[in-house]
């Protein structure tokens, strides 16, 4: 180290010329670095979802989340579950430990959930495993108003204008709506009447549920990236 340093200070053009090289280097390289607002970073992480139109928050916490987390509980190499239940949906996150391979993930998931599929309410619409990658989450978001337009007619304009629009272009795979209003329809029931037709209220609600159930359709591609088709009810 001595004899280094010694060499060093009686050639002094040398040192000199390596430090200007590697910060010259140095520069060009942070220049040239990438910069991407989600990284290619693979984490092992799966969504388990389960729609159940018209159920409280409260159904969808004890009569399927709740099952749904005893299954995948039993699955190894998990690091942690998240569950969230709104009306009408039930998601549990189950993230594995880094390098637990995704694909055999997804499948040991899929599999658990399989098996309490029978133990889950009859009226739920099919659960859907996947992967959730980092690159797939959204990358631009829109804010709208308008000074002419109500809560309604600026959801539904949202819904069936601008959604489908966005859905026609390029590279865009999914457009989704927060915040608005989603409209909704009030049935009152006449005890009176149904005493007469001889029906019940639960009668009612299971008719009601018939006709409105939405069902998978598959997948499609559809301006240039895969699609969800989904059969509405009306």
């Amino acid at each position: 180290m001595k004899n280094i340093s010694a060499w060093a200070i009686r050639h002094p053009v040398t040192p000199v010329v390596l430090f200007v090289v590697l910060l010259f280097m140095g520069s060009v390289a942070f220049l040239r670095l990438p910069v991407t607002l989600n990284p290619d970073i693979s984490f092992p992480l799966v969504l388990v979802q389960v729609y159940q139109p018209g159920a409280s928050p409260q159904e969808i916490e004890t009569q399927i989340m709740q099952k749904v987390e005893a299954a995948v509980a039993g699955v190894g190499n998990i690091d942690n579950i998240i569950s969230l239940a709104i009306e009408g949906q039930s998601r549990v996150f189950i993230q594995f430990n880094i390098g637990t391979p995704i694909d055999r993930a997804v499948a040991d998931v899929r599999d658990a959930v399989a098996k309490v599929r029978v133990n889950l309410p009859a009226g739920i619409q099919e659960p859907t495993v996947q992967r959730l990658d980092i690159d797939g989450n959204e990358i631009v978001a829109y804010a709208v108003s308008s000074s002419t337009l109500s809560d309604e007619d600026l959801s539904w304009f949202v819904d069936n204008a601008v959604s489908k629009r966005l859905l026609a272009v390029a590279g865009v795979s999914q457009v989704s709506r927060g915040g608005g209003v989603s409209r909704e329809i009030r049935v009152e029931l006449d005890p009176a009447r149904m005493q007469a037709l001889g029906v019940t209220a639960a009668q009612v609600n299971l008719q009601l549920r018939t006709l409105n159930l939405d069902s998978p359709g598959g997948r499609a591609q559809i301006g240039g990236g895969e699609q969800a088709i989904r059969v509405l009810g009306e």
